[in-house]
């Protein structure tokens, strides 16, 4: 009667052991980086709620019912939800026990001497044998000096080996992707990203409040903020004259920090950011805000003050929504600024370079509920007619004015506005030197040969040589190393 063998069963030791193996296999590592470039494209397709806040809002006003389903798996939160965390927290532990060991390993071996020389040297490659003089030894081991071979010498033998940068490349390669890793985990957790419009000659407060859009990290508190204001001085832009294209912009800041008197006059550009602690400002864009003055029925001031209005094109054509609750009955503009305006017969108007030359504002007037008491968020740069009524239209050089039922818009002048990005990053030198590595790494991985050449002197002189990753080149280093051992020119 046969008996069975059985099989031990798996302790919690092994098991770990087991699952350890798994997860830090090289097969596990690339399956859960392709699972995060999948679990990615949600974000990429779906409005996300720190990016853009307003149009999560019009997915719950549209579809209600569908946006809670979707906000219940996280998929206007891809980046900071549980399940993308999980994908990328085991890919950043799949990366560092696999690479790790294999460091360790690699280590260990670029010590240690070439294996010694084969004893049928005739199977391997490139083999050739002759009866020598008695010195192609001492020759051979001045040869290999001179090319920077690692040697190991035995009676009557050479083992010669070069390229060993090959592994070491790749392993620097991987390296490098856990410290790309280290640096994004190190942003997302300690970062910060905020934007915000400054009209020249306005103030800027480094407060929570001043920003227009605000991103933390998962770790940056408040309190991290650096407390400082700046003032935008003066704004200039240099365009072509044929082309319109922007040639520079240069923005011209006071500076104001925080337990300090002295104002600091700072110069900022688009290639060239303020940095200020562990936060650089960069100068991200520019526009146009129209400074009208709106007056009720009455004669009294509802609306005054600068409104800025979003480019449309590269001649800076802008539009934007004036709102004015405050009136009897609420009134909202809808406009476009074209900074040189020009007689347009498809569209009315049309702007015709990006300074103000020749600066028009064209309103259309519209009166009724303007929606801001319904609870729901709305854009500042536009405005819900739905619930309107429109009772003018009416084209505004700086200086006019224009008298509608039930009041008037004076187009007083314009200001500039420039859009400035806040970022403090503190990873970015850790992807800095991930990325610079990761090249380094993969240039040395891909052009450098590994090989292996043997001589051994007995009864005759025997050489053979072996390319371990079949890179070409091998056959002329052979040449040439037994035209030098031979003799030959």
């Amino acid at each position: 009667m046969s008996q069975q063998t059985q099989i031990p069963e798996l302790d919690s030791v092994g098991l770990f052991r087991f699952a350890w193996r798994q997860l830090t296999s090289m097969r596990t590592a690339l399956i859960l980086l392709l699972l995060v470039g999948i679990a990615a494209i949600p974000g990429s397709l779906i409005p996300q709620r720190t990016q853009d806040p307003l149009q999560v809002g019009q997915y719950f006003k549209d579809s209600p019912q569908q946006a809670r389903w979707m906000d219940y798996f996280y998929l206007f939160d891809v980046y900071g939800s549980p399940w993308f965390s999980a994908i990328y927290i085991l890919l950043f532990i799949s990366l560092i026990g696999c690479v790790l060991p294999r460091t360790i390993e690699h280590f260990k071996a670029a010590r240690a001497f070439p294996p010694s020389t084969p004893k049928n040297l005739s199977r391997l490659e490139h083999y050739q044998s002759w009866n020598g003089q008695g010195d192609e030894i001492d020759r051979a081991r001045a040869w290999f000096k001179a090319k920077r071979f690692r040697v190991l010498e035995s009676e009557g033998s050479i083992s010669a080996e070069k390229g060993f940068t090959r592994e070491t490349g790749n392993l620097f390669f991987h390296l490098a992707l856990i410290l790309i890793l280290l640096g994004i985990s190190f942003s997302s957790l300690f970062g910060m990203r905020g934007e915000a419009i400054i009209n020249v000659g306005e103030r800027f407060v480094n407060t929570p409040t001043s920003y227009d859009t605000l991103m933390y990290g998962r770790l940056y508190r408040d309190s991290n903020i650096p407390a400082f204001m700046l003032t935008a001085d003066k704004f200039d832009a240099r365009y072509n004259l044929e082309t319109s294209a922007p040639e520079d912009y240069t923005l011209e800041v006071s500076l104001l920090r925080d337990g300090s008197t002295t104002i600091e006059k700072k110069v900022i550009k688009v290639n060239s950011p303020m940095t200020i602690g562990t936060t650089r400002v960069y100068l991200q864009a520019n526009g146009y805000a129209p400074v009208v003055t709106v007056r009720d029925s009455k004669g009294d001031v509802a609306f005054q003050g600068p409104v800025t209005f979003l480019p449309q094109d590269s001649n800076l054509r802008s539009i934007g929504a004036i709102k004015v609750p405050d009136a009897d009955p609420q009134i909202g503009f809808l406009g476009s600024f074209l900074p040189t305006y020009v007689r347009d017969g498809v569209n009315g108007g049309a702007s015709a370079f990006p300074k103000a030359l020749n600066p028009r504002l064209l309103l259309s007037v519209w009166s009724g509920d303007l929606g801001l008491d319904s609870g729901i968020p709305q854009s500042v740069y536009r405005m819900d007619t739905s619930e309107m009524v429109q009772i003018g239209l009416k084209g505004l050089k700086p200086g006019e004015s224009y008298e509608y039922e039930g009041g008037s818009i004076t187009f007083e002048g314009y200001v500039q506005w420039v859009n400035l990005n806040f970022v403090a990053d503190p990873g970015k030198h850790l992807a800095l030197l991930g990325g610079i590595v990761a090249i380094l790494g993969l240039l040395a991985s891909l052009f450098t040969r590994r090989r292996r050449i043997w001589i051994r002197v007995g009864n005759e002189v025997e050489v053979a040589a072996l390319a371990k990753n079949s890179a070409p080149g091998l056959e002329i280093e052979m040449q040439e190393f037994t035209k030098m051992l031979k003799g030959e020119k």
